[in-house]
C-alpha cells in the first residue's frame, strides 16, 4: 500500500487549496477513503470520509460547507478542495483507506497573512 499526498502550500485566509491523494497496493475502488489533519501538538482528527461508490459520509463540523472530499476511481485518487480557509486549518494533511493501516507522508498547509 502506498499512499502519496500533495497539493499543500501556504496560502492567506480566505485562500483555496486542493489536495490530491493518489493510491496504489489495493483495489482503490472498494475502500472508504478519509482525510485527516494534525496540528503541532494537537491529535490526529478525521475531517472527511468518502465512500467507494463517491458518495461522502463524513465532514468534521469545523469544516463543513467549506472542505469537499471527492475521489476519482480511475486514477486512484481521492481529493479534497478546501475554500475559505483559515489560521485554524493549518495542519499537515493525510489521507487513508479506512481500514487499512498505512499512511503517506503528508501535505503541509499552512494558513496565514
Amino acid at each position: 500500500v502506498h499512499l502519496v499526498e500533495s497539493g499543500g502550500g501556504l496560502v492567506q485566509p480566505g485562500g483555496s487549496l486542493r489536495l490530491s491523494c493518489v493510491a496504489s497496493g489495493f483495489t482503490f475502488s472498494t475502500y472508504m477513503m478519509r482525510w485527516y489533519r494534525q496540528a503541532p501538538g494537537a491529535e490526529r482528527e478525521v475531517v472527511a470520509s468518502i465512500k467507494g461508490n463517491g458518495v461522502a459520509t463524513y465532514y468534521l463540523d469545523a469544516v463543513k460547507d467549506r472542505f469537499t472530499i471527492s475521489r476519482d476511481n480511475a486514477k486512484s485518487t481521492t481529493y479534497l478542495q478546501m475554500n475559505n480557509l483559515k489560521p485554524a486549518d493549518t495542519a499537515v494533511y493525510f489521507c487513508k483507506a479506512a481500514v487499512l493501516d498505512y499512511w503517506g507522508q503528508g501535505t503541509q498547509v499552512t494558513v496565514s497573512s
